[in-house]
Formats: C-alpha cells, sequence, structure tokens
C-alpha cells in the first residue's frame, strides 16, 4: 500500500496495491498492523455506508470530542469528490483543506483524523461510499459547516448541490468556535 502525504499532517491518502486477473480484483483495505506503521493507531468501531445521486452533497460534518471521529473512508461504486477541512485551533494548516477524487476504479482511499470536518460530492448515480470510524454515531456531538463558505474557498464544481435540511442551516466560518 501506497501512502501519499496531503500537506496536511495526519491526513492522508492511501492507495492499495489491487491484484487483478480474469475473474476480477482483489485488494486489501484494512489491515491494522500496517496502518500502525502508517502512525494510524485507531481503534475504528463503526462501519458506515451510503448510496446517493449524482449531484447530491454530504456534510461537511464532524463530531465533537470526546465523541470526535476518525474516518476512513471510500467507494465502492461510483465517484465521489471528497473534501476534509482542518479544523483544529491550533493547527498551521487551520481552515485548510484538501480534495480528492475517490472512485470505484482508482480503488483510493482517504484517512481523516479527528479534527476534521469532512463531506463529498457525488459525481455519479448510484455511488456507494464506505466509512470506517473510530467512533459510534452520537448525535449530541455532531457538527457541521457551510459547504459553500467563502472562507473555506473550496472549488466544488457545482454551484446547487442537492443537501439535507440539516446541512442548509450551519454557522458561517466566521462566528466558527473550533472545539478541537
Amino acid at each position: 500500500m501506497e501512502i501519499i502525504q496531503t500537506g496536511i499532517k495526519d491526513l492522508l491518502i492511501l492507495q492499495p496495491k489491487v491484484f487483478k486477473d480474469p475473474r476480477g480484483y482483489f485488494f486489501e483495505s484494512y489491515n491494522k498492523e500496517k496502518f500502525q506503521t502508517f502512525g494510524i493507531n485507531e481503534d475504528f468501531t463503526q462501519d458506515n455506508q451510503s448510496l446517493s445521486s449524482k449531484g447530491i452533497l454530504r456534510g461537511l460534518h464532524f463530531q465533537t470530542p470526546p465523541h470526535a471521529q476518525g474516518k476512513l473512508v471510500r467507494v465502492i461504486k461510483g465517484s465521489v469528490l471528497d473534501v476534509a477541512v482542518d479544523i483544529r485551533k491550533d493547527s498551521p494548516s487551520y481552515c485548510k483543506h484538501v480534495m480528492v477524487e475517490l472512485t470505484e476504479s482508482n480503488y483510493t482511499m482517504f484517512y481523516i483524523p479527528p479534527g476534521f470536518a469532512h463531506g463529498f460530492l457525488t459525481l455519479e448515480d448510484q455511488t456507494i461510499f464506505s466509512y470506517k470510524c473510530t467512533d459510534t454515531y452520537h448525535p449530541e456531538s455532531e457538527g457541521g459547516l457551510p459547504w459553500n463558505d467563502s472562507e473555506l474557498s473550496i472549488q466544488w464544481p457545482i454551484a446547487d448541490p442537492i443537501l439535507s435540511e440539516k446541512d442548509k442551516f450551519f454557522v458561517p466560518f466566521k462566528d466558527f468556535e473550533s472545539p478541537f
């Protein structure tokens, strides 16, 4: 497995070694020992999966301490633009983000540690997205940032995505007080 540094500390892109033959393909999507050698010492406790049509934008979400979540994400079917925003207030990359394309054919995975807001835009219909999380879902700890906040400067390739009701009303970044 190849580890690609993103320029933001602890935010990693993982490119697994994929074995293909006429029957299909095989790759190792998680191996605790290998991940520990990459500095990912998380105890993943919950797996989630979502199905979305093209043009759905989910995020930018996070959970606050003590229920903060790290995530290992990948696409099973379809494709997304995945974004992680550093919301660790003492980080030199505070408010900066990384965007990566995750597709069923590139097999790329994205490790997002606690202290980041996370979201993604589906680029194809019937996209299946997988999240491996370091804490269980805790509704009282849920938070988010506006997907199109000008201070975050995320260049989403869509002007009017389909959003959930809760994703329409997050506090602007200028009024945000990071819990991290």
